[in-house]
């Protein structure tokens, strides 16, 4: 029975989807998680503590465990985990990213900077211009180099919380001063750099896919329907397959492999946010060296009904994997929280869930919660799911579901 060390932070969405992957494969799993597990004395070995804010001693606790009973493969889950996960899986001497490629990942401004180097094929990416604010820095004179409109955001969060456009100098310092803030609430250091970027015009696709051996295998390309303009950059519809041209889907997926490949990462999912500018040229945004975030995931199925995190794990364990996404339009909506405040309710569930084509719908935050919409906030109310035969029919529906719920928030 192949042995898995799943690195679940306590706040991950994904448990349960990763847990069951595991169960259809017949793996058995070790729970890592920051925080001390409730059973984790009745568990053994099948729990462990790791701190995943100090990759040194979570790869030590993670070598030790694995001297007592060897893992098959240790994987992240979220972005928490990616760095710990490549440094475990090199000590172990399992298949891995290069960290410092992880490292890349999880810092906005280091992406960028990799990005700007040529690969294999002499070309740099296509990526915005962009300046690395330091504490204390001009931000409207960088902004201005930048040009206008502009995106202001920090280099450690994600989820596009802290992501603003600013039009003009002045929103350009508003916007630097919130993200500030974002960042001490988050528990990040306020005095590091932040990143002004050129705002891209266009449509924003979703590209997932799977390194095998520095080889980019493309899973899925997601159409985001609705415009994300700014001020704010709040996702919500994402449809596969891909309404855009055959040549445009091309030009994508060899956009994502170049930027995997300036980034330095072999091994494992990818997930890549892109532009798409108006002369039908892909500009990446995003590189995580993660799957798709929160429970999106369930809108994907593979071969004969693999979910993306059985994909993930036949991979990291080595067994063989039928990445074919199935023949069905899919889709997903992230339901937005509309205001702060505490959710009382939600209304309408029964009547967006009897819509045609919806297979799903998951409130992820429970009444009596607070909530905090972008780009203070950093998780969506819940999640729709669709599937139909044709990515228009998806979207209808998801869109119709929606229209059925009302969010009851008690003002903060």
């Amino acid at each position: 029975m192949p042995r898995v060390l799943l690195l679940l932070p306590t706040a991950t969405y994904r448990a349960p989807d990763f847990l069951a992957a595991a169960a259809a494969l017949g793996a058995e799993v070790v729970v890592g998680s920051e925080q001390a597990q409730t059973l984790a004395g009745a568990m053994g070995d099948r729990a462990l503590t790791v701190p995943l804010d100090d990759p040194e001693a979570a790869v030590e606790a993670i070598a030790a465990l694995a001297g007592r009973r060897p893992l098959d493969a240790v994987v992240a889950v979220d972005d928490q985990g990616v760095l710990v996960a490549a440094l475990a899986s090199g000590r172990l001497g399992l298949p891995h990213n290069p960290p410092e490629a992880v490292a890349r990942t999880r810092d906005k401004a280091a992406m960028r900077a990799a990005l700007a180097r040529p690969t294999g094929t002499g070309r740099a990416a296509r990526q915005p211009d962009y300046r690395v604010v330091a504490a204390g820095a001009d931000v409207a004179v960088l902004a201005a180099e930048v040009g206008f409109p502009c995106v202001v955001k920090p280099v450690s969060l994600s989820a596009s919380r802290g992501v603003i456009r600013a039009d003009d100098p002045g929103a350009a310092v508003a916007a630097a001063e919130r993200v500030r803030a974002i960042l001490a609430d988050a528990g990040q250091p306020v005095g590091e750099p932040v990143l002004v970027e050129q705002y891209i015009p266009g449509d924003e696709v979703a590209v997932e896919a799977l390194l095998r051996g520095g080889i980019l295998d493309v899973l899925a390309i997601f159409d985001k329907p609705d415009p994300l303009v700014g001020p704010y950059f709040e996702e919500t519809l994402y449809v596969t397959p891909s309404r855009l041209p055959d040549a445009v889907q091309a030009r994508l997926s060899e956009a994502v492999a170049g930027a995997a490949a300036a980034m330095g990462l072999q091994e494992g999912p990818i997930h890549a946010e892109l532009r798409i500018d108006p002369d039908g040229e892909p500009w990446i945004l995003e590189l995580a060296a993660r799957s798709i975030g929160g429970l999106c995931s369930r809108a994907l199925r593979f071969g004969t009904g693999m979910s993306l995190e059985e994909v993930i794990l036949r991979h990291a364990l080595g067994l063989p994997v039928d990445a074919q996404r199935e023949q069905a339009a899919a889709g997903v909506m992230m339901l937005p929280i509309p205001a702060a405040g505490t959710l009382r309710e939600v209304k309408g569930q029964d009547g967006a869930r009897a819509v045609a084509g919806i297979t799903g719908l998951e409130i992820s935050i429970r009444p009596g919660r607070p909530v905090r919409p972008l780009p203070e906030g950093d998780r969506y109310l819940g999640f729709l799911f669709a599937r139909a035969a044709s990515p228009e029919a998806v979207e209808s529906a998801l869109r119709a579901a929606h229209a059925h719920l009302e969010v009851v928030i008690d003002p903060a």
